[in-house]
């Protein structure tokens, strides 16, 4: 196996066996320097992860490293599949007050830490007590420091001399929940909650809709004759509602608008057109008018040459 493909460098680990599957494996991840579109003030020292096992956990990363570089070089990890899912599937940001939220003023860090955890309470607990990952899954790991980032490295050098690669999952224990028949029936069990609990998340849910709700309407209401930084005002739909226009109908009018002058460039350009024809014409027409009347002079002036007789 080589030391490295393209970019990646990559790091053999020994699965052991397990009762569903007995027999030892290797299992490959691949591993790079962190390049992002945006770059951070942490690429330095954060590597990027594919390949990652389906039973990763944030303690077997770092009991992996702990193993590779030592202890207390790991500072965290973050799996691509936990940040989408920590994007809430079913928001309770109303329509009205999305669409104001990048009009209103930013609210004090006391309120947003209340909010986030009132918006944490309205979600249904988690019916997993620990989750499988795709296959092919990614990861960024932070370390502490850039030569941590180094020492990774030759680790993996060595261990494909050496070939003794490092073992998945040792030094973690009983430090995650086990997988297998006790995982199954905990989800089983996790997936019928008391309805008091589901009660309770359901009420803060439309709690915090309403809420965010009357706001949305109170700052339009605001908003309905008051010009913005630019001197503009917010345009409504009708006289009664105290709701700007969609987004989606201003982009509508914008677009209408942009047809409208690509539509008038379009008519300036063939009339400049016609114009550049007609002169073209022109000029070949006075061309060939200036052509005639010198033939005409030559043909002359031979004519002339052929009757002039010298004196004797």
């Amino acid at each position: 196996m080589p030391i490295s493909i393209g970019d990646f460098t990559i790091l053999p680990i020994s699965i052991p066996p397990l009762p569903s599957f007995p027999v030892a494996t290797v299992h490959y991840i691949y591993i790079r320097q962190n390049n992002t579109r945006s770059p951070t003030d942490d690429d330095f020292r954060t590597l990027f992860f594919a390949n990652v096992p389906s039973d990763s956990t944030e303690m077997h990363f770092r009991a992996l490293f702990a193993t590779m570089i030592g202890a207390g070089k790991f500072a965290s990890i973050t799996f691509e599949a936990d940040r989408k899912a920590a994007e809430p599937a079913v928001s309770t940001e109303p329509a009205q007050a999305a669409r104001l939220a990048s009009i209103g003023k930013k609210r004090k860090r006391e309120e947003e830490a209340e909010r986030a955890r009132e918006e944490e309470a309205a979600k249904l607990p988690d019916s997993w007590t620990r989750k499988l990952r795709k296959s092919g899954s990614t990861a960024t790991v932070q370390l502490v420091d850039e030569r941590s980032v180094d020492l990774v490295f030759k680790a993996i050098s060595k261990a494909h001399k050496t070939k003794k690669y490092p073992v998945w999952g040792d030094g973690v224990g009983d430090k995650v929940p086990s997988l297998g028949e006790a995982w199954l029936k905990s989800h089983n069990k996790l997936s019928y909650p008391e309805i008091s609990q589901v009660e309770e998340s359901v009420d803060m849910f439309f709690t915090l809709f309403n809420q965010k709700e009357r706001e949305a309407a109170e700052l339009a209401k605001r908003m309905r004759n008051e010009p913005d930084e630019d001197g503009f005002v917010t345009v409504t739909r009708g006289g009664s509602r105290a709701a700007p226009a969609r987004t989606q109908e201003a982009e509508e009018a914008k677009q209408r608008m942009l047809e409208k002058e690509q539509k008038k460039k379009d008519e300036l350009s063939s009339f400049y057109r016609y114009q550049m024809n007609q002169r073209r014409k022109a000029e070949q027409a006075e061309q060939i008018r200036k052509f005639q009347e010198d033939r005409k002079k030559v043909d002359a002036l031979r004519e002339k040459k052929g009757k002039f007789k010298p004196e004797t």
